[in-house]
């Protein structure tokens, strides 16, 4: 049996209009019930998830920030955490700055400008404009704002016009920018965080700290993100909306976001000893 089940979020856990499932719900549930330690495992920082965890109360522990940090809700204390530091932060605003692109800081809250969220769908984001909305911290000049407090970084988003755009910003990254681990996300976003940090990371740690070996998890994922922590994990799950990099890693497929693939992949494989013959 399985002990451990790690659900992202965007495109997984949540459907396309960003809500939780019934079905979906239920199984977290049934899940927890059953023993198994069902967590979140995703790039949102702790402010992006507060309505969240309040619809799913089974939930102790998340790996969010994509890694940088590992959480215990029920204790409201980080159990590790390994950030980017202030130089590397500016400097990614700077490079951002050259695309004119749209920066996210994370830590604890998740910071915006003012102006570039009015704008959100320039940027690939207009899904998330409510959220932000309702969660983030918007400040009307980032850039000037942090260079003036600034304070270490969980992670720092870059979310471009478009993919051209990103590919200069990693090119500039590449040929002698801050040394950041890098994931891609979105239509053209690109998240930053500090070198050797990513999910895999954050789930080695937490399952160290719980006595859960790797071979005992699950990963359900759909993105680039993702999948260092599909590695890593006992079985791999991709949802039927999952990138094509990450469906050639999974050990199984389920369905899409919007037709239950969570619920299913609790169904199916949550409670089985034997792994599926690989897809």
């Amino acid at each position: 049996m399985y002990q451990l089940i790690a659900f992202d979020m965007d495109g997984t856990l949540l459907n396309s209009r960003k809500q939780i499932l019934p079905k979906s719900r239920n199984a977290v549930a049934k899940a927890a019930q059953a023993g198994a330690v069902v967590i979140l495992n995703t790039g949102r920082c702790l402010a992006e998830l507060g309505e969240y965890l309040q619809a799913l109360p089974e939930i102790r522990y998340v790996n969010c920030a994509s890694g940088a940090m590992v959480y215990d809700v029920r204790e409201r204390k980080a159990l590790y955490s390994r950030l980017l530091g202030t130089e590397k932060v500016r400097r990614i605003l700077e490079l951002g700055a050259l695309e004119q692109a749209m920066p996210n800081l994370l830590l604890e809250e998740s910071i915006v400008q003012k102006s570039h969220w009015e704008r959100i769908e320039e940027f690939g984001m207009g899904a998330y404009k409510d959220t932000y909305e309702r969660v983030a911290t918007m400040w009307e000049d980032i850039a000037g704002e942090y260079g003036r407090n600034p304070f270490p970084a969980a992670k720092v988003n870059l979310y471009h016009r478009n993919r051209e755009s990103r590919e200069r910003t990693i090119q500039r990254i590449r040929s002698g920018g801050p040394e950041v681990s890098m994931a891609l996300g979105e239509a053209a976003s690109l998240e930053m965080s500090e070198q050797g940090v990513d999910k895999g990371a954050g789930l080695r740690m937490l399952c160290g700290h719980l006595s859960i070996p790797l071979e005992r998890t699950i990963v359900v994922g759909d993105a680039d993100n993702d999948r260092e922590a599909m590695k890593a994990a006992g079985l791999a799950v991709a949802m039927g909306n999952a990138a094509a990099s990450v469906r050639a890693i999974a050990d199984a497929v389920v369905a899409d976001c919007d037709h239950d693939g969570c619920a299913e992949a609790v169904e199916r494989y949550l409670f089985w000893d034997s792994t599926p013959e690989r897809v």
